[in-house]
C-alpha cells in the first residue's frame, strides 16, 4: 500500500509485520509514528529496536526472541528493525518460522531505505508493505489538499499542485509549507496567489523554470528567474553550474535508451518531473543542448583558470544561450 493509505488500514486493526520501505524520509518517519501511536502503550517497556545490519545467522535469534516476548500490561509490544536485509538462507532457517506463525501480541516494524540484495520481504504474505518512495505530483497535491481540509482551511487544487511543484514533491518540505499555509489561511483560505507569496520555490524548481524559459525563448522570464536566484544567494558561477547540470540531464533524457523507470531512478526524478524534462529536452533539441553544454563547460573552465571574470562568464553564458 501507499503511505497515504496507511491511516485507513490502521483503522481496520493491526497487522503483524509492517515493512516501511522507500527513499522519502518523511513518509518513513510518519508511517512508523502512526503505527506506534495506534498500537503502542508504555513504550519504555513494550518497545525495542534492533539494527538489522548487525544481525546475521544465529544472532538473528536475538530478534526472534524479542518478537516472541509478551507485552507488559498492554495488548501489544512493538519490535522495530532497521536496515533489515536477510539472506534467503537466514530467512528460511531463522526468520520464517516466527514470521509465518507470528505472535498475536507483537507487531514488527521493519524500516528500510531501499530494497537491497537478500530475501524480498515485501513479497511475503505475512508482511504488510508500505511504499514510502517519493510521491508523484498528484499524490503530494492530494495530501496537501486533504491536510488543509482536515485543519479547516479551504484550498484550491491549483494551489496544492503549486505546493508540490515548488517543493519538488519533497514531503519534508511540503509538510512544513502546508503548516505555514494552514496558519495563514484559517480565515481566507489558500489559493495559488497565496502559495506564490508564501512558499519558497526550491532552487532546482527555479532552474527548471529557467530552462523552460529557454525552451520557449522567453528572455524576460529567464532573466527574472535568474536574478531571483542571485538575490537568494546563488552566485553567477553557481547559476552556470546549475544550467550545465540541467542541460546534461535534458540530453540524457533525450538520448538514453533506458526505460522510464530506470531513467527516473538514475536521475532521482519523479515520473512527473521526468515527463516535463523530456518535453523541455525535445523543445530545445539535441544539437542545441550539445552546443549549450560545450559552451558552458568552456566558460566555467575559463573562469576557473582566470581567463575571464565570474560576471563576464555569466553574461557570456546568457548571450550564448539567447543571442548566438
Amino acid at each position: 500500500m501507499k503511505f497515504t493509505q496507511l491511516k485507513d488500514d490502521i483503522n481496520e486493526g493491526a497487522k503483524p509485520i509492517y515493512l516501511i520501505e522507500g527513499d522519502d524520509a518523511y513518509f518513513r518517519t510518519k508511517a512508523e509514528e502512526q503505527i506506534k501511536s495506534a498500537f503502542l502503550e508504555m513504550p519504555e517497556l513494550n518497545f525495542s529496536t534492533f539494527d538489522g545490519a548487525q544481525y546475521k545467522g544465529a544472532n538473528l535469534t536475538d530478534i526472534t526472541s524479542a518478537i516472541s516476548a509478551f507485552p507488559f500490561m498492554a495488548e501489544k509490544r512493538i519490535v522495530k528493525i532497521t536496515d533489515f536485509y536477510p539472506t534467503e538462507g537466514d530467512y528460511e532457517k531463522y526468520i520464517k518460522p516466527v514470521f509465518e506463525n507470528f505472535p498475536e501480541t507483537t507487531i514488527a516494524i521493519i524500516v528500510n531505505t531501499q530494497g537491497k540484495k537478500g530475501v524480498d520481504l515485501k513479497r511475503k504474505k505475512c508482511v504488510t508493505y508500505i511504499d514510502c518512495n517519493k510521491a508523484d505530483r498528484e499524490t503530494v497535491a492530494k495530501w496537501a489538499y486533504i491536510t488543509m481540509k482536515r485543519a479547516g482551511v479551504a484550498s484550491s487544487v491549483e494551489a496544492c499542485e503549486a505546493v508540490a511543484d515548488y517543493c519538488l514533491c519533497d514531503m519534508a518540505r511540503v509538510s512544513k509549507e502546508v503548516e505555514k499555509l494552514i496558519e495563514y489561511g484559517r480565515e481566507g483560505g489558500v489559493n495559488k496567489a497565496v502559495v506564490d507569496e508564501l512558499v519558497y520555490k526550491d532552487a532546482d524548481y527555479r532552474v527548471y523554470q529557467m530552462t523552460g524559459a529557454i525552451a520557449r525563448r522567453d528572455y524576460d522570464g529567464f532573466s527574472e528567474i535568474c536574478y531571483d536566484l542571485l538575490d537568494k544567494g546563488f552566485d553567477e558561477n553557481a547559476v552556470i553550474g546549475s544550467l550545465l547540470n540541467y542541460f546534461k540531464n535534458l540530453l540524457t533524457v533525450l538520448s538514453s535508451d533506458m526505460s522510464d523507470r530506470e531513467l527516473a531512478s538514475s536521475l532521482k526524478m519523479t515520473d512527473y518531473v521526468l515527463g516535463k524534462t523530456r518535453q523541455q529536452a525535445r523543445a530545445v533539441g539535441e544539437q542545441k543542448l550539445i552546443g549549450y553544454i560545450n559552451a558552458l563547460y568552456s566558460l566555467s573552465s575559463a573562469f576557473k583558470s582566470g581567463q575571464i571574470t565570474q560576471s563576464g562568464a555569466f553574461e557570456s553564458a546568457i548571450a550564448r544561450i539567447f543571442f548566438d
